[in-house]
């Protein structure tokens, strides 16, 4: 089946789109925030019914950290990831490239793959393009990434461009590697769909050479990765266009591991679907949290006498029930609900600024709507504060 029958286009509003993607785990809108469960779990002690009861549409989960803890044949044997963690909505996972590449002092890269140790207990592990898909297939995740390098976007030039050559190289044999697998009797998900992922630093040349290559191979999405890694947000800014300008409008496009509400309401702008970060749960359990006037850190005294909810309107578990003055009496008793409240409002916190993403694309007034929610945030003193620490 052609992705054209399982994307669908509903309206256009400038760059931002407004769509639905049919998988064979369930239609899910799009503009979408997918909430990140490296492990088949969010960290924060939150389930896979409390993601249902705050609007999840897409989990997330890490090829690497799954294959070298608990194992991915093991979890095919358990009937799959979606069984394995009790989710039967779309589960994204990502190839592990972006691990491996991160242990820099760890591994060694060739044309066939990447042999490096793992973190876990220091034993050597080779992956290339064949053995992430294989592991990705035996998850049975409804989305697979394929794998890729990452460099980092301060490399020089004469670094990525073999990089990427090599990354798209890598990329064909992926999409043979699930074309293989899809075809087999005992594949657990033979509609495992397959996106393919954008790299070339900060370099606009490499970035629309490499996408118009990619985009000949008529995959079912595709990725922006190697962005949030060091540059300014108006270089990412000015990438993501450059690079949405080439990739198709009737598919998919993901930005890979961005960001703050910030970076989506600005990438959305710029036509991306998909988004995926860590920073809700990451401040959640620190105790910071997100509303709509900025990012407020609830370890603050100010908070220990504030009875009133962390956003007035939230419907979240946190706000529906707890006050500001509790949720930090919690933190500083370093009781985990305190930290699982906050992770459940920043969550919910996404996913619905997700909702209101969507009806503003809907409505023809996406820019006004970013325009107000950008500068209704940068008013928080606190949430200048975090951005600033994010761009520079």
């Amino acid at each position: 089946m052609s992705l054209n029958s399982k994307y669908r286009l509903i309206h256009t509003d400038g760059m931002a789109k407004l769509a639905e993607f049919v998988t064979v785990h369930g239609t899910v809108q799009t503009p979408l925030f997918m909430n990140v469960a490296t492990v088949g779990a969010i960290k924060g002690a939150v389930s896979t019914d409390d993601l249902r009861d705050i609007g999840t549409q897409v989990a997330l989960s890490n090829t690497y950290h799954l294959h070298v803890r608990t194992g991915d044949e093991l979890i095919r044997s358990l009937g799959g990831l979606h069984k394995f963690m009790v989710w039967n909505r779309p589960i994204l996972t990502d190839s592990g490239g972006f691990q491996v590449f991160s242990l820099s002092g760890m591994r060694k890269i060739k044309e066939e793959g990447v042999t490096f140790q793992s973190h876990i207990d220091g034993r050597r592990i080779f992956m290339g393009p064949e053995e992430s898909i294989q592991i990705q297939s035996n998850l049975g995740s409804t989305i697979a990434m394929a794998f890729d390098e990452c460099p980092p976007s301060t490399a020089d030039r004469d670094y990525v461009i073999p990089s990427v050559k090599r990354t798209t190289r890598w990329l064909k044999r992926c999409a043979q590697k699930m074309k293989e697998l899809n075809g087999r009797d005992d594949t657990l998900n033979p509609h495992q769909l397959l996106f393919g992922i954008n790299q070339g630093a900060i370099y606009p040349d490499i970035r629309t050479e490499q996408a118009k290559e990619i985009v000949d191979l008529d995959l079912d999405g595709y990725a922006i990765g190697g962005l949030a890694v060091g540059e300014t947000a108006d270089v990412m800014y000015q990438i993501i266009e450059t690079v949405t300008q080439v990739l198709p409008k009737d598919k998919p496009t993901y930005l890979m591991g961005v960001g703050t509400p910030e970076n989506i309401l600005e990438a959305v702008g710029r036509g991306v679907d998909f988004f995926d970060c860590v920073y809700p749960t990451r401040n959640g359990r620190h105790g910071n949290v997100y509303t709509h006037k900025g990012k407020l850190n609830l370890k603050n005294h100010r908070f220990q006498s504030e009875m009133e909810p962390i956003e007035e309107g939230c419907g979240c578990p946190a706000c529906r029930t707890y006050s500001r003055a509790y949720i930090h009496h919690l933190l500083m008793a370093k009781e985990m609900l305190g930290m699982r409240l906050c992770v459940l409002h920043n969550l919910y916190f996404y996913n619905h600024l997700m909702e209101e993403i969507r009806t503003a694309i809907e409505e023809d007034r996406y820019e006004s709507f970013k325009r107000e929610m950008i500068f209704n945030m940068r008013q928080s003193k606190e949430e200048g504060k975090d951005l600033g620490a994010l761009y520079n």
